[in-house]
């Protein structure tokens, strides 16, 4: 797919990630970009592959996770528009440490490995972004060990809900697997608490999704402030 460099770097602009970035720097970063799009249930990656690059979601869905010896799967993430991946294995150059794939149309930014590291070391702006990128990822982790650690399940879903009405609005495409692998609770316990919240008008449920109907109660469920 052929862009012009002018739309790369609007579009670049779009994503939260890059829009902090001056336009010589986007220019330079759009110089060695190139848009990727994935079709539904397409692996972009798989752990323990080469570290190709860092990638940009514009629009989409990408499932970040791993699969056991017995082919258990486990859902780390669900990352939508405006999310950026691949960071750890672009700056270290070892394995990809997960698969990534299109849970629906993808499409996506690529900054070839070479080239972005390149340009690290000419923009010293661009690397303190990266690194910035890494701290917050640093502090979800913790923040995510914590939840585990303190809260009750129903408050780690109700959050974990929250976090995907950023992409997705308040029609949510997740499996009850996949809430339960990013709750870190059973899938059985999240099916008990979906009925609960169904029950009492907070969301209704289909096969793959959940829609919202009550958003204030689902943040007094987590426990956060309003927007």
């Amino acid at each position: 797919m052929t862009v012009s460099p002018d739309r790369v770097v609007s579009l670049l602009s779009a994503n939260p990630f890059f829009a902090g970035f001056t336009e010589d720097a986007l220019a330079k970063m759009a110089a060695i970009c190139r848009l990727r799009d994935l079709s539904a249930r397409e692996v972009l990656f798989l752990k323990g592959d080469p570290s190709d690059g860092l990638y940009a979601i514009r629009r989409g869905l990408i499932r970040i996770g791993t699969t056991d010896d017995l082919g258990k799967q486990m859902t780390i993430n669900l990352l939508g528009g405006g999310d950026v991946f691949g960071e750890i294995a672009l700056l270290d150059g070892r394995s990809r440490t997960a698969d990534a794939v299109a849970l629906e149309d993808t499409a996506m930014f690529f900054l070839p490995r070479r080239d972005f590291l390149s340009l690290l070391d000419r923009e010293s702006s661009i690397a303190q972004q990266l690194i910035g990128l890494l701290c917050a990822r640093l502090r979800d982790v913790i923040g995510r060990m914590e939840e585990t650690t303190f809260l009750p399940a129903a408050t780690r879903l109700a959050r974990r809900i929250l976090i995907l009405v950023t992409d997705y609005g308040m029609e949510v495409h997740a499996s009850q697997e996949e809430l339960a692998s990013l709750t870190g609770v059973t899938r059985e316990t999240v099916n008990r608490q979906l009925q609960c919240w169904k029950r009492a008008g907070v969301l209704s449920l289909a096969r793959g999704r959940l829609v919202i109907h009550d958003i204030d109660v689902l943040r007094r469920l987590a426990n956060v402030d309003a927007a």
